[in-house]
């Protein structure tokens, strides 16, 4: 009994890790996307420097990717940083003074900005830095990435 209790613990386990969702950026000025993990493979299109994309499969020195529109392609992983970034996806967003919808708006950003992820705030809310020094809370209704 104990034993199966034990084994249903640890698949649970094994699947809280294994849904935990790794975003990460584009670290060169432009990576290709290709439809397999080589460079033989077909080039399906460019994608900028600071674009964030959801590593979705690790194969050496690749990754398949997912962006903001859902694109599965592969990218060298060589081009990929860590580096958190978030673009907006709705037609406009605001970066704001606090996490709060009455506060002081800093900036207002077109769709397809990207915006560094500094840290989670209040629910519905992030953290974020523009790249011109404005730094302020987004809502993450706003944004993907997170």
């Amino acid at each position: 009994m104990w034993r199966r209790v034990l084994v249903a613990l640890s698949m649970l386990g094994a699947a809280g890790a294994a849904s935990a969702i790794d975003y990460r950026s584009i670290n060169v000025p432009a990576a290709i996307l290709y439809d397999a993990p080589s460079q033989q493979g077909k080039k399906l299109y460019l994608i900028k420097a600071q674009t964030p994309v959801e590593v979705v499969v690790r194969l050496e020195g690749w990754f398949k990717v997912r962006d903001a529109e859902g694109t599965l392609a592969w990218v060298e992983s060589r081009n990929v940083s860590e580096r958190r970034m978030l673009v907006v996806t709705s037609p406009r967003a605001e970066i704001r003074q606090a996490d709060k919808a009455e506060a002081t708006v800093l900036a207002e950003l077109d769709k397809w900005v990207a915006v560094e992820f500094v840290e989670s705030a209040s629910p519905g809310w992030a953290k974020v830095r523009h790249r011109d020094g404005a730094t302020g809370y987004i809502r993450s209704t706003q944004v993907w990435g997170l």
